[in-house]
């Protein structure tokens, strides 16, 4: 049996799985914790990481490895290959201000069409803005700039300071792959290069960038014990997620983590000047146009703790109220919110009346407000000329059957839950078996339960009407 690797790098934990390059069938696996927190010291991921492999028996009988991880963080390295300051991840939104001054200085048009996207907080090219702007010595010292992918990718290969790792810090053995790099602000998914003058413009100089690579290429072995797996190109994790569900045009994959996406697979970059769609690159060579909200799961337990209850209670009281919750509207920003870009909104509960405000429909409207957020995605995914044929449902809520009831309520198209899975670790696996064979492989999806769509549009407009009080 000849085995492949994929590991997620999310923002909460690592997650490995070992999977058999024939079936595709998950043999092993594991996983470790993150720290909490917007920033965090990279090295953080490079612990957990080696922990997870420890757990999911390690690489020596692996034929390849791909590392998946979460977009736009920042790791800014010197020219000794150290990190200069911890890591302003995905979700940290003290560059807001940046993003609203490179729009300013280029035009929000013009911006869409060098990059696919409208900047804002969350992507790379503003937090480098962020660091120019408020630790002008830090920025100074920025001789290369990585994603999280790449600089495990990098440590993976053996590369690092000096005293901590075995090759050495060759700034330019740094690569990725299109996927991750579209989600910067800096770079063109059409071109497949780098926008230099937008670089410039946001940290004040030109760092060296990590080389892309092409879907299913490797750049060497593993360079620690005794593997000798090849290192895969890896990927930003709403496109391993896509890979590892095996998506295809017309695919609308819906993901409640931490934060909500919904993404499809098309094969011409999409161009938004709204700012409600990004448009980022796939890892096959196509396009993954994308809106993404910074308030999923976390909305669920947020209003589960408020209530005193656990997911299990808070989808039996959901259940129990009817679909609209009397017209109890929860607009859930309660982190802010990156689509719409609001960094500093708050969330906001609405239509409270005597007979409304009960339990049942307050879970209720967690549910509903969560959704709808997305559901807003998909609209403006109709808008720039994206069909879909079918839903599919990830993410650890979507198995809460409250959820999938209330999206059947919301979303007009048919709804798929797969079984659930570490889609973008397996994703990350489906790209190392690429990088084995030379061709992308088929592996079987397997779908958990169907639900048709029975919409009530006033859900959602009673939602859009109280949302737009922002």
């Amino acid at each position: 049996m000849e085995l492949v690797a994929g590991v997620d790098s999310s923002t909460q934990s690592c997650k490995v799985v070992i999977r058999d390059l024939a079936s595709g069938e998950i043999v092993r696996s594991g996983h470790a914790k993150h720290p909490d927190g917007t920033e965090v010291d990279p090295q953080a991921w490079w612990v957990a990481l080696e922990s997870a492999l420890k757990m999911a028996g390690g690489l020596d009988d692996v034929s390849a490895i791909s590392i998946a991880g979460q977009q736009h963080g920042m790791v800014a390295l010197d020219a000794e290959g150290r990190v200069i300051r911890p890591a302003l991840l995905w979700n940290d939104t003290r560059s807001a201000q940046g993003a609203l001054d490179l729009i300013e200085e280029f035009g929000v048009e013009a911006l869409v069409n060098r990059t696919g996207s409208a900047p804002v907080a969350s992507f790379t090219i503003t937090k480098l803005r962020w660091l120019r702007d408020h630790e002008p010595e830090n920025a100074t010292k920025v001789a290369a700039v990585a994603l999280p992918h790449d600089w495990l990718t990098w440590r993976l290969r053996g590369y690092g300071p000096v005293g901590e790792s075995k090759l050495g810090p060759d700034l330019l053995e740094l690569v990725t792959d299109r996927s991750d790099a579209s989600g910067t602000g800096y770079f063109n998914s059409e071109t497949n290069q780098y926008d230099d003058l937008l670089v410039i413009a946001a940290l004040g100089h030109l760092p060296i960038l990590p080389r892309i690579l092409v879907p299913g290429e490797s750049v060497g072995p593993v360079v620690s014990g005794t593997s000798r797996a090849r290192v895969t190109c890896g990927a930003g994790d709403n496109a391993g997620a896509a890979l590892g569900l095996g998506a295809e045009a017309g695919d609308i994959i819906v993901s409640l983590g931490t934060s909500g996406t919904i993404f499809a697979v098309s094969e011409s970059r999409p161009q938004d000047p709204t700012g409600a769609i990004a448009g980022f690159a796939d890892a096959s060579g196509l396009y993954l146009p994308i809106s993404v909200t910074l308030n999923a799961a976390r909305v669920l337990s947020t209003v589960a703790g408020l209530l005193g209850v656990n997911f299990e209670e808070l989808a039996g009281l959901a259940l129990d109220a009817k679909a609209g919750a009397d017209g109890l509207v929860l607009v859930p920003y309660f982190e802010g919110e990156r689509t719409p870009n609001l960094p500093d909104a708050k969330a906001s509960l609405h239509g409270m009346s005597i007979a409304s405000s009960t339990r049942e429909n307050l879970a209720r409207a967690a549910i509903e407000g969560m959704l709808c957020g997305l559901n807003a995605g998909l609209q403006a995914l109709e808008l720039i000329g994206i069909t879909g044929r079918r839903i599919l449902l990830i993410g650890g809520a979507a198995q809460n059957p409250a959820v999938q009831e209330v999206a059947r309520t919301i979303f007009a198209l048919p709804i798929e839950v797969p079984v659930p899975g570490e889609y973008v670790a397996e994703g990350a696996a489906v790209q190392a078996a690429w990088a084995v064979t030379g061709t992308r492989p088929n592996w079987p999806l397997k779908i958990s339960s169907k639900h048709s769509p029975e919409v009530h549009p006033e859900i959602m407009a009673a939602y859009l009407e109280q949302a737009k009080r922002y």
